[in-house]
């Protein structure tokens, strides 16, 4: 059973929609872990934060402001042993809920069907398989989310908005980094002592699946590394 402020479970979807933008105004110079703790408290057991275990920092503060939160991890089959280590730290030693959300098929299934190394022939597809879908079916009993994403990470993401609404899926989609800078992410990882993932020491800026990530060069765009050679910059889950 939901756990879902009663005010917020009565609201009409565009009744909702008008309040969280309003929220988001008004969340906009706030700490992230505020913003964490006001989603927390005003949508219970109705959140849920996605996590790549690339945005590590989002997980500890998720743990942080709201003790037991759920979190999904999109278990590609295509992850870096490091990610997937990273992923079971946070599941054992926080105090969160992780749920690990697979794929309908595995690789060799996926290679059966459509050949394999989809993800050179089809990125967008690969992505639409292993990510996209798994990711609805993960977001389906909850009626609010949190993501990593930052306005800094790539010109996609330039507006998006702390506390906003997810129109595709008809949802609250909290962005509680969004205003904050690499400078900011870098003081408060050292600060806290953010167990980070063991890829960041080789170069890897941001981190997506094994074949699809390469580590980027010092002074080059974090997202450089990600699809490199294409003309993709997104998987498809925030589009």
């Amino acid at each position: 059973m939901s756990t879902t402020t009663p005010a917020v479970a009565d609201l009409s979807p565009d009744e909702l929609r008008a309040y969280v933008e309003r929220a988001g105004a008004e969340l906009e110079d706030a700490h992230p872990e505020e913003i964490l703790a006001w989603a927390g408290a005003t949508f219970g057991s109705d959140l849920v934060v996605a996590s790549s275990m690339g945005d590590e920092i989002l997980v500890h503060m998720a743990a942080r402001a709201v003790p037991g939160i759920d979190v999904i991890f999109l278990d590609t089959g295509y992850h870096f042993a490091e990610t997937i280590g990273t992923r079971d730290y946070y599941a054992d030693f926080t105090p969160i809920n992780l749920r690990t959300i697979l794929p309908l098929r595995t690789v060799a299934e996926q290679d059966a069907e459509h050949g394999p190394r989809l993800h050179d022939r089809d990125p967008n597809l690969c992505c639409a398989l292993r990510k996209v879908e798994p990711l609805e079916r993960g977001l389906a009993p909850y009626g609010a989310w949190v993501t990593g994403m930052r306005r800094e990470d790539a010109p996609t993401r330039t507006d998006i908005p702390v506390v906003g609404w997810d129109a595709k899926r008809g949802k609250v989609k909290l962005n509680p980094l969004a205003a904050w800078t690499q400078a900011q992410v870098d003081e408060y990882v050292e600060t806290n002592g953010v167990v980070l993932n063991p890829l960041r020491q080789s170069g890897y800026a941001s981190i997506g699946c094994g074949p699809c990530t390469r580590a980027v060069a010092p002074g080059e765009d974090p997202r450089a590394g990600r699809w490199s050679g294409t003309s993709k910059t997104e998987c498809g889950l925030h589009t």
